[in-house]
């Protein structure tokens, strides 16, 4: 059972068509786009197909649109059943992956425009990820300054698989511009598509890409650690979303006792990684590639050794899990509750200074 005020971290607006970002856009970028037709195309990313199953619950399927288009039913669906305080809108986008850096930042600028407008200003509860262009963070940092006055922005957006691993330094222009207005970096399962989603090339079915998401989702961390943003920016927070959750504790493991043979590789690197993973990541608990009994849910959470690092989400409109179960069962109920609210609210300062008021 959910408790009524719970932060849903990880909730999915969806652009209906590029032709409603256009009054969102600076009147050069409208032009821009008008001319060269772009406002036929969505630029759905392939990495969440809308017509796929397991992308949208049939019963939250509209009758027109993608999934996730209609503030409306968003409302009927998700928030006014399950009443929560807060829900964290991440829009997933192909404005993201453009080859041209002015044409994205454009797009995603429309988008943090338009989530505004559209989304924020009419539901109270609705708080959103700054989305910025990856390829450049020159530009993405311009964004989120932009941005940063807007207390309703609480999170910048990221996907796990971008044109180089996320630790690397020419990505730290974003990390300094997050922590400088206490924002997380949340890191969304998906890919720009520079790489093939699999270390073992370019598969050819969905399914080998869905699942090499989690993959992804480690090789970030893996970059995030072993090139010291944690030490560099001593307060940014981390989530990753939509990573699943049972492969941590391995990777945990694995980089620990890989540390300890090449430590003088990585001297910035002076702690144990699980210690610092424990301490300044986060997971979202959807979908939540939980055992099916509950010892072995148990065990996962106790390997995981932390109970501040999971936070609830229902993931919608994208669908995993039956009916409104969004968490697994067998979960006791205080743990419940620091999923739902106190690891949140630990989480993103903006979120914690309102309740506070």
């Amino acid at each position: 059972m959910i408790p009524a005020g719970a932060i849903d971290c990880d909730i999915h607006p969806a652009v209906p068509s590029v032709r409603d970002l256009l009054p969102h856009l600076e009147p050069y970028w409208r032009e821009h786009v008008q001319r060269r037709g772009l406002e036929r195309d969505n630029f759905e990313t392939s990495a969440y197909p809308p017509g796929a199953p397991i992308n949208a619950r049939p019963d939250w399927k509209p009758p027109a649109g993608p999934p996730g288009g209609s503030l409306p039913a968003m409302q009927a669906h998700i928030l006014d059943p399950l009443r929560p305080a807060f829900a964290i809108c991440n829009v997933i986008h192909g404005a993201q992956m453009m080859m041209s850096e002015d044409l994205s930042l454009a797009l995603c600028r429309g988008i943090n425009n338009w989530l505004a407008a559209e989304w924020l200003d009419r539901d109270d509860r609705l708080r959103a990820s700054i989305v910025v262009p990856p390829h450049s963070p020159d530009l993405a940092a311009e964004e989120i300054e932009r941005l940063a006055g807007d207390r309703r922005f609480v999170q910048v957006l990221l996907l796990a698989m971008a044109e180089i691993p996320l630790g690397r330094r020419m990505m730290w222009p974003v990390y300094r511009a997050a922590e400088r207005h206490g924002l997380p970096i949340g890191i969304h399962a998906g890919s720009t598509y520079r790489h093939p989603l699999s270390a073992g090339g370019w598969g050819s079915t969905y399914l080998e890409d869905y699942v090499s998401f989690a993959q992804g989702h480690a090789a970030a961390l893996n970059s995030l650690l072993a090139e010291g943003v944690f030490q560099k920016f001593p307060d940014l927070r981390v989530v990753l979303i939509e990573s699943g959750v049972t492969w941590l504790p391995a990777s945990m493991w694995r980089f620990n006792k890989t540390w300890r043979g090449v430590r003088a590789e990585v001297p910035w690197l002076n702690r144990l990684p699980a210690d610092i993973v424990r301490e300044r990541v986060r997971l979202t608990a959807q979908p939540f590639d939980a055992p099916p009994d509950t010892a072995s849910l148990t065990t996962i959470l106790e390997q995981l050794g932390s109970e501040d690092m999971l936070l609830f989400a229902t993931d919608y409109p994208h669908w995993h899990y039956e009916g409104e179960a969004a968490l697994p069962a067998g979960l006791p109920a205080d743990l419940v509750r620091r999923i739902t609210l106190d690891n949140p609210l630990a989480t993103y300062p903006r979120l914690q200074q309102e309740t506070a008021r």
